[in-house]
C-alpha cells in the first residue's frame, strides 16, 4: 500500500501517520529525513544534493525524485509506505507517478485531512508544554487540573513554541493552501483523492481513514 497524506501543519498528520504505520506496517518516508540520509550515505544522488545545499539553493525535483527512487528500492518499504512532504506541486506529482510506474508500483490513495483554518489556528496558538516533563496542554481544550501546575510532575513552569503565534500559523496555512491547491484536482481527476474531517477527534479521523483504505 502506498499513500500520501495531505494536511496543513497542526492537522494531526503525524498522529495519523503513526497509526497507519502501526496498523498497516507502512514506513513513513519524510523528504527531509531521506535527504539527510542520502547526504550522510554519500550516495551519487546524495553528493548532488549536498553540492546544491552547500550553495544555499533548493534541491531540484530531479534530485529529490532520485533520492525517493533509491529509498523505495530498499527492502523495508517493500510492504508499502506513506509519503510525507512530497509531492508539493503538480509537477512533482507527475514525476512521482512516472517513478512509481517505472518500478511497477502505484499510489493507492491520497488522503486530504480537511480543516477549518480559524479553528486550527486556535488549536495551535493555544498549546503549551510543561518545561520540566514536556506534558502538553492547551489554553482552552486541555487545561491542567490546577491552574499553573502540571498534572504529571507538579512543575510550575510552562513554555510555548516561538512559532505558535497567529501570524506565523497564518503564513504557514497560506503557504500550504497555495502549494496544495494544484494537487487536489490532479489526484481527484485520477480518482485517488479522498477527504476526511481533520477537525474530528483523533479516533474518528482514524476511523474515516480506515474506511477510505477499505474502499481503495
Amino acid at each position: 500500500m502506498i499513500l500520501i497524506l495531505l494536511g496543513p501543519p497542526g492537522a494531526g498528520k503525524g498522529t495519523q501517520a503513526k497509526r497507519l504505520m502501526d496498523s498497516h506496517g507502512l514506513v513513513q518516508l519524510s523528504t527531509g529525513d531521506m535527504l539527510r540520509a542520502a547526504v550522510a550515505a554519500d550516495s551519487e544522488v546524495g553528493k548532488k544534493a549536498k553540492a546544491v545545499m552547500e550553495r544555499g539553493e533548493l534541491v531540484s525535483d530531479d534530485i529529490m525524485v532520485g533520492i525517493i527512487s533509491d529509498r523505495i528500492d530498499e527492502p523495508d518499504v517493500a510492504g508499502g509506505f506513506l509519503l510525507d512532504g512530497f509531492p508539493r506541486t503538480a509537477q512533482q506529482a507527475v514525476a512521482l507517478d512516472s517513478l512509481l510506474a517505472e518500478k511497477g508500483r502505484k499510489l493507492d490513495a491520497v488522503i486530504e485531512m480537511r480543516v477549518d483554518d480559524a479553528v486550527l489556528t486556535e488549536r495551535i496558538t493555544g498549546r503549551y508544554t510543561c518545561a520540566k516533563c514536556g506534558a502538553g496542554y492547551h489554553d482552552r481544550f486541555q487545561k491542567p487540573a490546577k491552574a499553573g501546575v502540571c498534572d504529571k510532575c507538579g512543575g510550575t513552569e510552562f513554555t510555548r513554541r516561538a512559532d505558535d503565534n497567529a501570524e506565523t500559523v497564518g503564513a504557514r496555512l497560506q503557504a500550504y493552501h497555495a502549494q496544495t491547491a494544484p494537487l487536489l484536482p490532479y489526484y481527484r481527476d485520477k480518482g485517488l483523492l479522498r477527504s476526511v474531517d481533520g477537525m474530528a477527534g483523533i479516533d474518528e479521523v482514524t476511523r474515516q481513514i480506515e474506511k477510505v483504505l477499505t474502499a481503495a
